[in-house]
């Protein structure tokens, strides 16, 4: 599936993969984040995804005028949930907006695991 921007110049279609790689990667700079996991994690078994298969740990929701992104993530053991959940939140709005245009009506983040050193 795609997203389509319509401007006064054309018309601009994005991938959902091409989002949802992005909102991945920028979520995985954030501090205590220790990966992305599928978001089909029906056998209860949870694996952590390698670099080129971050868009599986990501679901991107289009609306009317705005997208959703739903992450689906492990974090560190021992770093404060709620204050690595809003750092992601944030730095994936900001960076899916700021490098595709799209309007980010909200990002969910679902907490998977925790992961021990």
């Amino acid at each position: 599936m795609t997203i389509k921007i319509v401007n006064a110049l054309g018309d601009i279609v994005i991938d959902r993969n091409v989002v949802a790689k992005l909102a991945a990667v920028s979520a995985m700079e954030c501090y205590g984040l220790v990966g992305m996991v599928s978001k089909n994690t029906t056998s209860g078994l949870i694996k952590i995804l390698k670099n080129e298969h971050l868009n599986r740990g990501v679901e991107i929701i289009v609306e009317e005028d705005s997208i959703t992104i739903d992450l689906y993530v492990i974090i560190q053991f021992g770093t404060k949930i709620s204050v690595v959940a809003e750092n992601i939140i944030s730095q994936v709005k900001f960076n899916v907006e700021k490098q595709t245009g799209l309007n980010v009506n909200k990002v969910n983040l679902n907490i998977e695991g925790v992961k021990t050193k």
